[in-house]
């Protein structure tokens, strides 16, 4: 017979590991399937400083490797696989991943959300040539150079910190007359000497030879172009829950997130939703590891007064 895991938590995320750090600690047969490495969007991330017990900071991979790691240490196993599609219709559920199917009494949801994209035809032509969604990743290949970062939120905001430390100039492209993101991030930017602020505006294309060599910029109050040059932009306009492989088998709210509250319960018994992709009021590395430890605890109730044939 085809082997049936307690648990598959989908997604190799601080909510995931956690997840399997608890499950696999309580003694539960638990697998991890994770399409790219520890982390998730936390990996992508050069130092995470509000994260209890780091009082120097840790970049994002090196945490995510630690908590794989300690989730390894009581029999936890990863698989790396991307699920492609998911039946939770029986008591035991069926995962199809693009190396097996896989069969599990449980099933935790922890797959994060996606950058956004701007939705320009350029962006799939030009990226990795100029066009990028993480600062922290590709920011060193712009040293001394001008690059644009798109929004206005604390993801754009860091960003160009960040890049602002590396980059010649860098322009902030925002469509608002006001930052949304918080204070803690809005003072350093204004003070920022090769930071400048496009209000109103909005990257309407994006231009190359090759790779890119500037930015059309609208905006929108006066109706005027303006050509920007640059060799870079970063897009950082908010992020989309990874729930496409699900095809209807959970409920979703208006934005694709899964709806769950605190107890990370789905509508489906055995199915919980952990991290970014549940519907939820603050997306931190904190709240995901309480996800992760919440979900396990409503799992293993779960698994105890639930008979499987």
């Amino acid at each position: 017979m085809k082997h049936i895991y307690d648990m598959i938590i989908v997604g190799g995320g601080p909510a995931g590991y956690t997840a399997a750090l608890y499950a696999s600690r309580a003694g539960l047969d638990v697998l991890t399937v994770e399409r790219m490495a520890p982390g998730g969007q936390m990996a992508l991330t050069d130092t995470i400083d509000n994260y209890p017990g780091f009082e120097d900071g840790i970049d994002g991979f090196t945490l995510g490797m630690k908590m794989q790691q300690g989730a390894k240490k009581f029999g936890a196993k990863t698989e790396y696989a991307e699920v492609k599609s998911v039946d939770f219709s029986d008591k035991v559920k069926k995962l199809k991943t693009s190396n097996d199917e896989l069969l599990t009494k449980t099933v935790v949801i922890a797959t994060g959300a996606n950058p956004k994209e701007l939705g320009l035809k350029e962006e799939w032509e030009l990226m990795g040539k100029g066009v990028h969604y993480c600062a922290h990743c590709d920011g060193r290949f712009y040293k001394g150079k001008t690059v644009i970062v798109v929004g206005g939120g604390n993801s754009a905001a860091e960003d160009a910190l960040y890049l602002s430390r590396i980059a010649k100039k860098v322009y902030l492209v925002h469509r608002g007359d006001t930052l949304k993101a918080t204070k803690i991030y809005q003072e350093p930017l204004f003070n920022a000497e090769n930071i400048e602020i496009l209000w109103n505006s909005e990257v309407k294309n994006i231009l190359s030879d090759e790779k890119v060599i500037g930015a059309k910029v609208k905006n929108n109050k006066t109706n005027e172009d303006r050509t920007v040059d640059c060799e870079g932009v970063f897009i950082s306009i908010g992020r989309k829950p990874a729930t496409e492989f699900l095809k209807n088998e959970l409920t979703l709210d208006n934005y694709g997130y899964i709806i769950a509250d605190e107890s990370t319960k789905t509508n489906v018994d055995g199915v919980y939703a952990v991290g970014d992709v549940r519907t939820k009021p603050l997306r931190q590395v904190v709240t995901a590891v309480s996800d992760g430890a919440v979900a396990v605890n409503f799992a293993e109730e779960y698994l105890a007064m639930t008979k499987f044939e």
